[in-house]
């Protein structure tokens, strides 16, 4: 009797544990012995949907951090134990993952796999209707993928390598229609004002990164015309089976979060992994071990024969608005400039005196200018409102179409650039001694690099060493390491008014009157401005005030620290040949009390895509250098 009423008290608040202790269906177990004998859990494609990655000393490990992704406990380690456990949950009714869905429909892409391999049987495995992914993809109305890259924004950090993402292009829409498709963006959950938190947690795998999917208007709005960012669109030659599978991930993949790593498991490197389950032909994410730039996942894209169907270009708001103003000419420009400021110059002989054309060309620059200063100047966004609404009435009254204004871009596409990792080799003399030197660069592009492909009047270098062997004292020694050196030019006009800014931190070598060749570290950062010149082809001035710290045994105290001021210019002589000439004046009051004048002069010539050559002339308090030096990009 008491054996009864315990059965009754377990079946009455238990009935799930015993229900879990059912056996599985014979039909499941044919499944299972069928997936073991096919070896599933070893196909490329699995691994693929799971993202599993080889470990060095064997067996597999995903890079999905979130639990809820895998149906088994062990799922995140064993290929194996999870594909059982998919199966075992296709035949059930639980709600799983983040989304809460039948496993059916919440790894809708791990199912028609499952069921194309298997041969799933519907009357004894009923398919879900999943209305949600239905709706998903109803909403979404897929007719192609388009690989979007917003050029390099240096002013946000998270940016300064540019971005990757994916635009679904719709049926039926057109170049002008296609901002209103929907786009598939992976990216870091980063609170607001996050500052310098977000360096070391982005590098460091702190933050988690997930998939979304967002309007691209919202995506055009922040990068052409807030970021002042050049997009550009590359049209993916997929077929619908494939980019059908691809959305299929992507709606698996809300399920998910990863660690997000700035360098490595990044926008650009989970993107790659979407194109690999459209079409498992592709290896993109093998071809980045340590790390993964943007800019060379649109080269790998651009090598893969067939893949990229067209290339479009989406010009920054900025971009449109320094070629239109080119396009006026220096009268026009000024008078754009008056009706710009006062727009009721357009009631005044000056402008009403000019053929039709013109004027709807300078009130649409103009209009185009006051939009842009509304959206960067929010405490007059008002005032330049309506401005531009006179303009807007004034436009209304010519009745004639605008002429279309194609824009040419200030730098080539990316898939035209450089490759990243630099490696160098040069020879040189300093204070009377010759030596040689190698060198190697981790990321990515410096101000004498060449130029197509990259963001103009933007440097960024990580990870540069420079290995030396001096003759004379039969010595080798580690000459530079560069940890990060970024600096941006942004030129002033009347239309643009970003300071320009600089910074770096790694260590050198210095020479002083109590030390020949000392080791010193170095943290230099500076803000400033700079002009734009074209008296040759294209010239570029800049002046900065900047402030300057040194650790070094070659010092008194051991460091000194203060700041100064530096300016000079670079040159473009040709499209392949470069100058580069600066000079200023430090003086520390901290620590070792001195000052340095530090002068260089560089050139480069550029005699291939990825090859290079460079001469440099360095001078420094009791310290001047020579150096020649070959540079290849791989």
């Amino acid at each position: 009797m008491v054996n009864i009423l315990l059965l009754f008290l377990v079946l009455l608040f238990f009935p799930f544990e015993l229900k879990a202790q059912e056996p599985p269906s014979p039909y499941l177990q044919e499944l299972l012995q069928q997936a073991i004998v096919g070896k599933l859990h070893h196909d490329r494609y699995w691994h693929l949907l799971l993202h599993y990655r080889k470990e060095s000393f064997g067996g597999h490990t995903s890079e999905v951090d979130d639990p809820g992704f895998f149906l088994s406990p062990d799922g995140k380690t064993d290929p194996e134990a999870e594909l059982q456990a998919t199966l075992t949950y296709f035949f059930s009714d639980t709600l799983v993952g983040r989304s809460k869905q039948p496993a059916q429909c919440a790894f809708i892409a791990r199912y028609h796999w499952l069921k194309e391999k298997l041969h799933f049987q519907d009357s004894k495995l009923f398919p879900q209707a999943c209305e949600r992914f239905v709706s998903w993809l109803e909403e979404l109305n897929p007719a192609s993928i388009t690989f979007i890259f917003p050029s390099a924004y240096m002013d946000n950090p998270a940016s300064m390598f540019g971005h990757s993402f994916l635009r679904v292009d719709q049926k039926g829409q057109t170049a002008e229609t296609n901002i209103l498709a929907y786009t598939i963006n992976y990216a870091a959950e980063v609170p607001p004002n996050a500052g310098i938190e977000f360096a070391y947690k982005g590098i460091f795998g702190w933050y988690k990164g997930f998939f979304s999917t967002i309007p691209y208007y919202m995506k055009v709005k922040q990068y052409r015309d807030i970021e002042n960012r050049d997009i550009w669109e590359y049209r993916l030659n997929f077929s619908p089976e494939q980019y059908h599978r691809l959305l299929m991930h992507a709606w698996e993949l809300g399920n998910a979060y990863f660690d997000y790593y700035f360098f490595k498991e990044n926008c650009a490197y989970h993107i790659l992994s979407l194109l690999e389950v459209a079409d498992a032909n592709l290896h993109l994410t093998d071809q980045f071990h340590f790390g993964t730039i943007p800019a060379d996942t649109i080269r790998l894209l651009a090598r893969q024969k067939g893949l990229v169907q067209k290339i479009s270009y989406r010009p920054a708001r900025s971009t449109l608005l320094k070629r239109k103003r080119e396009a006026l000419g220096k009268e026009a420009a000024s008078l754009s400039s008056k009706i710009i400021n006062d727009p009721q110059m357009i009631s005044q002989s000056e402008f009403l005196q000019l053929p039709q054309n013109r004027k709807t060309f300078l009130l649409d620059f103009a209009s185009d200018v006051l939009r842009y200063k509304g959206a960067t100047d929010q405490d007059k966004a008002e005032d330049y409102k309506a401005q531009n609404r006179s303009i807007l009435v004034a436009r209304s009254h010519i009745p004639i179409p605008s002429a279309p204004f194609p824009v040419e871009p200030f730098s080539l596409s990316p898939e035209h650039g450089h490759q990243t990792i630099r490696v160098g080799g040069g020879v040189g003399w300093r204070n009377h001694e010759i030596f040689e030197e190698i060198s190697f660069r981790g990321a990515y592009h410096d101000l004498l690099d060449p130029d197509p492909g990259y963001t103009q009047d933007a440097q960024i270098t990580l990870l540069d060493l420079r290995l030396r062997h001096y003759h004379r004292r039969d010595q080798f020694r580690v000459e530079r390491f560069t940890f990060a050196n970024v600096l941006s030019l942004a030129p002033i006009d009347s239309l643009f008014m970003s300071p320009s800014w600089k910074l770096n931190v790694g260590m050198d070598t210095v020479k002083t009157s109590t030390c020949d060749l000392c080791s010193n570290g170095n943290v230099n950062a500076g803000a400033g401005g700079a002009l734009e010149t074209k008296m040759f082809q294209r010239e570029v001035f800049f002046l900065f005030g900047e402030l300057d710290a040194n650790v070094s045994g070659a010092y008194k105290e051991n460091h000194r620290v203060g700041g100064g001021v530096s300016g000079g210019v670079m040159a473009t002589i040709t499209p392949n040949w470069k100058w580069l000439m600066s000079a200023g004046y430090l003086y520390y009051p901290l620590g070792d009390q001195s000052d340095d004048i530090p002068i260089s002069v560089s050139q480069r010539w550029t005699f291939a895509k990825n090859f290079a050559v460079r001469a440099t002339f360095t001078h420094h308090d009791q310290d001047n250098e020579v150096l020649g030096v070959f540079h290849g990009y791989f």
